[in-house]
């Protein structure tokens, strides 16, 4: 039988967005909000955590409710030379992903530009086959079910043989309800309903013999 397909998110994932990434972004979403919605800082800093609860992220409440433009937005507050400077991952990282068997695409709520500089400054662009950054999901982000029938669509996958990686639990419901085996990455002890497998770091995938 074939090898099943990773699938896997980045942010969280497979590198440590949290250690300074994720809080330089979401100033710059909130400076971006300030200046084009003509709000306060604690207004726009309500309206983009709403937002992001809401629809997954930020930029699809803007472009839903406001009419700004997704890409304008994400290219104005994902200034990659700037956040690369808080870039952590593990150190045998590229080692981990070669021993997994099977197929690997990246599934991002972030925009391209972004995911695939990450990428190539983490040396592991190559071992992934597609790479979708959320304007290659028409702007739809995770957990939206469309976002991942996307990707299924364009590359020709069965869901019962995909492998979800991901630090997000809402995003991982919905490729569990579509039928994928799902591992959480987290450092969290306890295990929801819809996870299959929760792993503290990309090393220890391979011991879980999925694929």
């Amino acid at each position: 039988m074939s090898h099943k397909t990773w699938i896997f998110d980045l942010d969280d994932t497979l590198h440590h967005a949290s250690g300074g990434i994720f809080a330089h972004i979401n100033l710059l979403m909130t400076r971006y909000m300030m200046r084009h919605l003509n709000i306060n800082e604690e207004e726009a800093t309500a309206l983009r955590s709403r937002y992001w609860a809401q629809y997954g992220a930020t930029m699809h409440g803007l472009s839903t409710n406001h009419g700004i433009d997704p890409q304008h937005f994400l290219i104005e507050t994902h200034p990659l030379e700037v956040l690369a400077q808080w870039l952590q991952f593990e150190e045998r990282l590229a080692e981990s992903l070669s021993a997994l068997p099977g197929r690997k695409i990246i599934l991002s709520n972030g925009p391209q530009h972004y995911v695939e500089g990450i990428l190539d400054k983490m040396r592991i662009q190559h071992h992934f086959e597609s790479i979708y950054g959320v304007e290659r999901l028409n702007y739809i982000p995770k957990p939206h079910l469309h976002a991942f029938q996307t990707v299924l669509s364009k590359e020709g996958l069965d869901p019962a043989r995909c492998i979800m990686v991901e630090d997000s639990l809402p995003n991982l419901l919905t490729a569990k309800e579509m039928g994928m085996t799902t591992v959480w990455v987290s450092q969290e002890a306890r295990k929801p309903a819809h996870v299959d497998y929760r792993i503290d770091k990309i090393a220890q995938l391979q011991r879980l013999n999925l694929s």
